[in-house]
């Protein structure tokens, strides 16, 4: 057996006393695993970094195995991060996030294709945090988890909807939801709105959003946790608004 194709790195952790088992975001194959022979030799040094775009060829003698990697750099995505720890900590969490919340081997070319975009948006220091958020809702959708934030679940009205329900994921507008609100999860405006980008307020109260039903239907599907790289993003954020 055997197959290349685009992929980005996910992770790569140590196997024996030089090699490393890589953890893959392909475009055709889905999140995929495989050994890298010498992967932690001085020719491989940072190839493998979390979020580096590579060409990848597996080979298997059979489809259920292991199998073996070998890669070609094709963008060092991580190295041109490594001066702004913000969105050094957003690459982090893209890459544990799908690691941990993606069955392996499942192709989903929508989840590989934001993770793209995502890549290439951290050029905009505005837009980059809104989009990992949109981003993280889509995971939700593909994985079959989709949150309906169009109308409100009690009263079917499209206005004033400020709060998700824990239960169904739907919106609630304030009226219906002011009993409730103390156990309601708010509702940032700017994801109800295409055109608008977030604060970094709005960009904590939307990931606590998607990490609630990430935690609830994603994760505990692959017997996972909220990754600590997701943690130290939201930390991150967190400190720009004190």
């Amino acid at each position: 057996m055997e197959w290349s194709d685009d992929a980005v790195v996910l992770c790569a952790r140590k196997h024996g006393e030089s090699s490393v088992i890589l953890s893959l975001f392909t475009q055709n194959h889905g999140k995929h695993s495989g050994l890298v022979r010498g992967g932690t030799s001085r020719r491989n040094r940072g190839l493998f970094e979390p979020g580096n775009i590579v060409r990848a060829r597996w080979r298997a003698r059979l489809p259920d195995h292991l199998g073996a990697f070998t890669c070609e750099l094709t963008s060092a995505i991580a190295a041109e991060l490594l001066s702004d720890r913000l969105k050094l900590s957003g690459l982090s969490a893209i890459c544990a996030v799908a690691d941990a919340a993606v069955p392996e081997r499942e192709p989903h070319h929508s989840i590989y294709d934001g993770i793209r975009v995502l890549l290439g948006s951290f050029q905009d220091d505005q837009i980059w945090p809104t989009i990992y958020v949109r981003w993280e809702l889509g995971l939700l959708q593909e994985l079959g988890f989709r949150l309906d934030l169009s109308a409100c679940a009690a009263t079917g009205q499209t206005a004033d909807l400020i709060y998700v329900s824990p239960k169904s994921g739907r919106a609630v507008c304030g009226a219906a939801g002011e009993p409730y609100k103390d156990v309601l999860l708010p509702l940032p405006a700017f994801l109800l709105d295409s055109n608008q980008t977030g604060t970094s307020e709005e960009i904590c109260q939307a990931l606590r959003l998607t990490g609630y039903f990430l935690n609830r239907h994603a994760f505990s599907a692959t017997t996972s946790q909220i990754p600590e790289a997701r943690n130290r993003l939201i930390d991150r954020f967190r400190k720009l608004n004190p």
